[in-house]
């Protein structure tokens, strides 16, 4: 088959770009569109696509409109309707926030659409940037939302199929658009073997990844690491970070973007991995520090609740308040040194679902059976 996969854009590395490069692995003739390219800003993952056959929206190649493209938002039914997919037998979209589950398609191609998430922007949900404190910009934002909305469920009609990438996205998916979708969860990037907990003694800190952005509340775990005076290190960057570093006591560590060695280092050796994001679909960073048998306190919200299990492979706090997680820490913290390696030896265990021999095993069985192809 002629495979094309569409991505909403390649401008930076997360999640999403994860599960195109996973899918790439899977058709690794496929051509990728997407509206806006950026190699560089990708950092060290740069080498993942810089060999990729990539075609960029016409969008994506005027400089001014590619540099400042958030309010530029109400072009994206253009963008994505501008493409040609005549020739191509199946076409995979990884649609977010930008919607490229809005493509045409015409038979006998088939249109199988992995959702990350409908656009936060468009439903209520926290984003990046608090763009509702500016009277002229939430104006203007709620005129092209509206429109963007109808466009949005119109074009979630399209694809032949959609595949959630977890059951909250899944729930959002019939709540929005009206449909079906299967679940199939995303690979999370692992070490192949379980760290044995006995070789690593963890040093006193905790440990979170994340983009430094109004959703993550990363000031909630600050706040809990600045009244019990615990050592709180930081991986990631973002719009927040001044912020942030404003509110941050001594014990708090700002570590930036570090190199793949430290960020194994990192792991191998801390208490537990602390995680406060609101409404997140999914929460691959849980399932990465998983991996290495971190135990994951996290606030019960979107999809985390799916893996993370309250006593079992960590805990899960129910309101985004320092003292809320301060008592789940302080629990964790209570733990003897059996119970610590159980938690630790279930958190591995439940990582371990989700490698990525289990995504591609189940995205070309999901294919197989609604496009034909073995």
């Amino acid at each position: 088959m002629k495979v094309a996969m569409v991505h909403d854009q390649l401008r930076e590395f997360g999640g999403a770009e994860r599960v195109l490069v996973a899918l790439k692995k899977i058709f690794p003739q496929a051509d990728v569109f997407t509206t806006t390219f950026d190699l560089d800003s990708l950092g060290s993952h740069k080498n993942l696509i810089k060999n990729w056959k990539v075609y960029v929206s016409w969008f994506g190649k005027i400089p001014l409109l590619n540099k400042f493209y958030s309010p530029f938002r109400f072009l994206t039914p253009l963008i994505w309707e501008s493409f040609d997919f005549s020739g191509y037998d199946l076409v995979i979209s990884s649609s977010g926030s930008w919607m490229s589950k809005g493509i045409k398609t015409e038979k006998p191609a088939i249109h199988i659409s992995y959702i990350h998430h409908p656009p936060r922007y468009l439903y209520g949900y926290e984003t990046a940037v608090e763009w509702q404190k500016y009277w002229f910009v939430r104006i203007y934002a709620y005129i092209v939302n509206h429109f963007l909305r109808l466009w949005d469920f119109k074009s979630s009609q399209r694809p032949d199929y959609l595949i959630a990438n977890s059951e909250e996205t899944k729930k959002r998916i019939e709540k929005f658009y009206r449909r079906d979708s299967t679940v199939i969860y995303p690979p999370v990037n692992i070490p192949s073997k379980p760290v044995n907990p006995l070789i690593n003694k963890p040093n006193n800190y905790y440990l979170t990844v994340s983009r430094l952005a109004k959703a993550k509340h990363i000031d909630i775990l600050i706040k809990a690491a600045n009244k019990m005076k615990f050592i709180l290190k930081i991986i990631g960057t973002g719009r927040d970070e001044k912020y942030l570093r404003s509110i941050a006591g001594p014990t708090v560590k700002f570590l930036g973007n570090i190199t793949d060695a430290d960020f194994k280092n990192l792991f191998l050796k801390a208490k537990a991995f602390l995680f406060a994001s609101r409404d997140e679909e999914f929460g691959i960073a849980c399932l990465e520090a998983m991996g290495y048998g971190l135990p994951v306190i996290a606030y019960r919200s979107g999809g985390v609740p799916e893996f993370v299990q309250d006593g079992i492979n960590g805990y899960l706090f129910d309101s985004l308040d320092p003292l809320n997680l301060i008592k789940k820490i302080e629990e964790f913290d209570r733990l003897n040194r059996d119970k610590l390696l159980e938690m630790k030896e279930q958190a591995r265990k439940t990582s371990e679902k989700f490698k990525e021999e289990n995504f591609k095993k189940n995205i070309l069985n999901f294919i197989k059976k609604h496009a034909g192809t073995s």
